[in-house]
């Protein structure tokens, strides 16, 4: 296995020409119309291989093994690398960069050897157009970030036939080679390339990546090389895959590749303009709302009311409404701030009208039986491939979700502060979420992405936890447990909900008719009282007569 050490050093440049020692990274700037080489000497004899890896911030970069960059010959990438066979006899390798448009650009290099009994990554390349591809190809959108690799090889040395890779698939071939592909979070928020730089030098080589990076999955040749992750905007993300050789114990890196999932060169909805002023003004009343419910939402039903209608009629309109229609983000905020007013109306005219407390309060079980299963599928359970399968992990999400309710069937107003605990807390979480990054937006985020992205049930969902992330966590937890406590030490002495005041007035108005000996008994109606107003304002009185008392 070769280990590179890797410590800095100072760059040796003479003209447009950068000499590289192997192991050791390198700064380089490429010039505006500019074309820097990229030499390394004194090759020991015992190398079969190299590749050289070459990163930048967000600029593309071209290398090539050649001059004037020729298709087949050179590769076009923020992170780019290429690989180079050596001959019996060589000591010096070359290569070029460039930028595709001319302007200049700065960037990170170094160039890592292989032995004959290290595996190549992507000598099996039938898809790219290098001949020996070993790229990690990323694309991304709004909802998963995917990645894609060439298959590996097992090693040769210099000057041999490469092993062919689909003759045959017995233990003496690249099909007894397997895969690890491994996830690297630079610190949330952090956008800066100073903070990528340090970062991409930990997960530069085999053992760098082992001690550093958390391990997604592993895969045999058999397996597909192409893998999907949630994306997350604004978070910095290095993929990276070892292959390795378990016959003779001996691994190579393929090239490393880092996503912000957010584009730096769009002067819309970049990655330096993430938070929309809109989604800041929606999440910071939704979050306001949210505390209100989480001390005092019991105390007034009403308002509870209003809130959770509101938060649960916006959320499925919201997914209606993006589904179904082109219509850009702020229009479709702003109809589901409207929809979730006329949810909440709706739910709380309905408990007025009806005075069905066990109907809405289901409704609130539900809402919290969403945010448990969103929370039990933001955990590593939700990366087991079974829950991949959409049938299963809706299946699973909707029996957790509907367990919920159960409880409320039976404590209905323990089951109501609970709720009103929790999820008023976690809204307070989502209205910081709009002004600093936190991993814990995804809980419900995941869900969301599922249901309006068929093909996200294959991404894997693993998000960071870092210091921002328990400080909510924490506030989260203290959030919810104070409201619950303050709530149930209040309402205890209390009834368990307040009377629909439609079913009051109806109940009063019932007593009113049998008992003769109340006064408001012999009252006319109120349609009756108005008419007789009306016909006062409009029908002149006639004169009387006499009007002289009567003399007894």
């Amino acid at each position: 296995n070769a280990s590179i050490l890797i410590h800095p050093c100072s760059c040796m440049c003479f003209a447009d020409r950068v000499l590289f020692s192997l192991g050791i990274f390198q700064n380089v700037s490429v010039p505006v119309n500019g074309t820097v080489q990229a030499v390394v000497s004194q090759i020991p004899a015992d190398v079969s291989f190299l590749t050289l890896q070459f990163h930048t911030h967000h600029r593309n970069v071209t290398l090539s093994y050649t001059l004037i960059p020729l298709y087949g010959f050179s590769v076009t990438a923020v992170d780019a690398g290429l690989l180079s066979n050596l001959t019996p006899s060589q000591t010096t390798v070359s290569w070029f960069l460039k930028t595709p448009d001319g302007s200049s650009a700065a960037g990170i290099g170094v160039i890592l050897p292989y032995t004959s009994t290290d595996p190549v990554p992507g000598a099996c390349n039938q898809e790219f157009p290098l001949e020996i591809d070993p790229n990690i190809y990323l694309q991304y959108n709004l909802f998963e970030t995917m990645i894609t690799f060439a298959p590996a090889n097992i090693g040769y040395g210099r000057g041999k036939i490469p092993p062919a890779c689909d003759v045959d698939v017995s233990s003496s071939t690249r099909w007894r080679l397997v895969y690890e592909v491994y996830q690297y979070f630079l610190p949330e928020g952090d956008l800066s390339e100073q903070s990528l730089i340090s970062s991409l030098e930990r997960v530069a080589n085999v053992q760098n990546v082992q001690d550093n990076s958390r391990k997604v999955m592993s895969l045999t040749s058999h397996d597909r090389t192409q893998f999907s992750f949630s994306s997350l905007p604004g978070q910095g993300v290095i993929f990276s895959v070892i292959v390795r050789d378990p016959v003779l114990n001996t691994s190579a890196s393929y090239i490393p590749v880092h996503t912000y999932a957010c584009s730096f060169n769009s002067t819309l909805d970049g990655c330096s303009d993430l938070g929309r002023v809109s989604t800041k003004v929606f999440f910071t009343v939704i979050g306001l709302a949210g505390l209100f419910v989480c001390f005092v939402g019991h105390r007034f039903f009403k308002c509870e009311l209003f809130c959770m209608g509101f938060g649960f009629t916006a959320f499925v309109f919201f997914v209606v409404i993006t589904i179904t229609t082109p219509l850009k983000y702020n229009i479709r905020l702003a109809l589901t701030a409207l929809m979730g007013v006329v949810g909440g109306v709706v739910m709380v005219m309905s408990w007025w009208r009806f005075g069905s407390v066990m109907a809405c309060v289901c409704v609130v079980g539900l809402i919290l039986g969403f945010l448990i299963s969103s929370i039990v599928f933001f955990t590593p359970l939700g990366d087991i491939p079974i829950f991949h399968d959409d049938l299963v992990f809706w299946v699973v999400f909707a029996c957790i979700m509907m367990f919920v309710p159960l409880f409320f069937i039976r404590w209905p107003r323990e089951g109501n502060i609970i709720a009103c605990g929790v999820v008023g807390a976690y809204t307070v979480v989502l209205a910081v979420n709009a002004y600093t990054y936190t991993s814990l937006s995804y809980i419900t985020l995941d869900v969301l992405k599922r249901l309006l992205n068929h093909n996200f049930s294959r991404a894997f969902i693993s998000v960071p936890l870092q210091d921002i992330d328990f400080i909510l966590i924490t506030l989260w937890v203290v959030l919810g447990i104070s409201g619950i406590v303050v709530q149930l030490y209040r309402e205890k002495s209390r009834s368990f909900f307040p009377p629909s005041p439609y079913v009051m007035w109806k109940q009063e108005r019932e007593r009113r008719k049998t008992n003769v000996l109340d006064p408001s008994h012999h009252k006319p109606s109120l349609s009756a009282r108005i008419l007789g107003r009306i016909r006062q304002l409009t029908q002149r009185t006639e004169p009387a007569g006499e009007t002289t008392p009567l003399l007894l």
